[in-house]
């Protein structure tokens, strides 16, 4: 709570293991005690691959009402969109209605990661996945890729948010090798977060990959995003008073 922020998304991988369901509702009650949200289960389930590796989505989905998440964070297949075949990409189509199906009977929504390596890697490929599969509990998260130019991430952005749930906060510049202080991006980051805010809706702003991993990155960037947020409402409130 030193940090002030509001929620919290926890992962499958380390935090809270698939099936693992005492843990999960342990790290509910303790995050609730805490005063945070739960904002997402970052489930690290790849579509076309965890099923035949022996994860079935019912078990991250049981961990996930377990924990009280609202969505669940997966991964659009294991191919990005230059190598998937119309096979491939059918089959993830496929799958991401299942799933999105399955979750939806516990009012949970299922979110792609929007990431490289995955068919959300491109603007146009993240949107075609999505408008395709065309279920309305089939969501995205949304990231700047990774040395894209503000122009595009701005673009992508404003393609994706009728189908956006959390954003992941962070600054990588001028490559994915350079992890710099959050407050460095406010160029780039205030319009995304004024575009998202114009939208309307409730959505998380989660911060990931501070400098160097450190607890004292993570407060300094912690206490930078709060003041974008807090100042984005403010100019909110002016405007409709």
């Amino acid at each position: 709570m030193k940090a002030k922020l509001r929620a919290i998304e926890w992962g499958g991988d380390i935090h809270v293991p698939h099936g693992d369901l005492q843990r999960a509702a342990e790290v509910r009650q303790r995050t609730g005690e805490a005063g945070l949200a739960v904002s997402a289960y970052g489930s690290y389930y790849r579509i076309g691959e965890s099923e035949a590796n022996g994860l079935p989505f019912e078990r991250v989905l049981e961990t996930a009402v377990a924990l009280g998440a609202p969505t669940i964070r997966v991964w659009a297949g294991s191919a990005g969109s230059e190598n998937a075949d119309e096979q491939t990409r059918d089959a993830v189509v496929s799958e991401s209605r299942r799933i999105a199906g399955v979750a939806a009977r516990e009012k949970i929504s299922v979110s792609y990661e929007h990431h490289s390596g995955t068919l959300t890697d491109t603007n146009d490929s993240a949107a075609a996945l999505l408008e395709k599969a065309d279920h309305p509990n089939l969501l995205t998260l949304w990231q700047p890729p990774n040395e894209a130019s503000f122009e595009y991430c701005l673009a992508g952005l404003r393609r994706l948010l009728p189908f956006m749930t959390n954003v992941h906060v962070f600054h990588w510049w001028p490559t994915a090798a350079d992890r710099r202080p959050l407050s460095e991006g406010a160029e780039r980051w205030l319009p995304y977060l004024r575009t998202v805010q114009a939208a309307g809706g409730s959505h998380f702003a989660s911060l990931e990959f501070v400098r160097d991993d450190s607890a004292e990155a993570f407060m300094e960037d912690g206490h930078t995003l709060l003041s974008w947020l807090d100042s984005l409402q403010n100019d909110s409130n002016s405007v409709d008073s």
